[in-house]
């Protein structure tokens, strides 16, 4: 077993005789010498068969690596640091999904809301997805900047205003598109998480694991039940039972 004992931050330890590196990754043997271990510089002076000792961090060296060095240009961020373009754009574009996703649901919302359609619960239901997918985009955006990314945002197709449905009904037939558009949102989801798999980012990767991923499969459950419930009620007076439901 090796043991580190405590040294001062800057000191060196003479030693004679040259080392040699075992699995671990620390250099053993009886010398002192320059050690590269998980991306940190040490000082090490090593007896054969004994504890490695006088582990000393040389900070001042480390941070002249080119990847560290602080930038001079306004341009740059200077909080920026693995985070390469393909996962700043994949995040921008994610943020025009959800706003996309938020804008169809804003547009569900105005349909039931009118005096002619008159199902409060569904407009309810819609409003609050509304907010819900605007939310999403505002926790991206924030976390683009906090990486050092640039949020740029796209264009949104305007969404339907119309969603009457002879055979199936308005209230399934909308419900189905939002299973649909839930389903969509997630693949997105996924393929922003790859990206960030691709690049060794893992921190984004636990960003988007734990703020959407868990929360998009439970919001698919939920409308799916929603869907089933509406094909069991038919379009008649059932609807109007069911939009009482998701009012109260």
């Amino acid at each position: 077993m090796m043991m580190m004992l405590r040294a001062p931050l800057f000191s060196t330890i003479p030693t004679l005789t040259p080392v040699r590196s075992n699995r671990t990754g620390f250099n053993i043997g009886v010398g002192r010498r320059n050690v590269k271990s998980n991306g940190f510089t040490t000082m090490a002076a090593v007896q054969e068969g004994g504890p490695v000792t006088g582990i000393v961090f040389e900070p001042f060296e480390e941070v002249k690596s080119d990847n560290l060095m602080t930038p001079i240009s306004q341009q740059i961020s200077l909080a920026r640091q693995n985070f390469v373009d393909e996962c700043e754009s994949a995040i921008n574009h994610q943020i025009n999904v959800e706003y996309s996703a938020s804008y169809v649901y804003h547009s569900l919302f105005a349909y039931f809301d009118r005096d002619n359609v008159a199902l409060k619960g569904m407009a309810k239901f819609f409003k609050e997805s509304s907010v819900e997918e605007r939310d999403h985009a505002d926790k991206l955006m924030t976390y683009q900047n906090k990486r050092g990314g640039k949020v740029k945002l796209h264009s949104i197709l305007m969404p339907s205003s119309e969603f009457e449905h002879l055979e199936k009904g308005d209230a399934l037939h909308a419900m189905e598109l939002a299973l649909s558009l839930e389903k969509l949102v997630n693949e997105k989801l996924l393929y922003l998480h790859s990206v960030a798999q691709k690049n060794n980012d893992n921190h984004l990767q636990d960003f988007i694991e734990g703020e959407f991923l868990n929360e998009q499969v439970s919001a698919i459950k939920k409308i799916s039940e929603y869907v089933t419930q509406l094909r069991l009620v038919g379009k008649g007076h059932g609807v109007w039972h069911f939009d009482q439901m998701l009012l109260n």
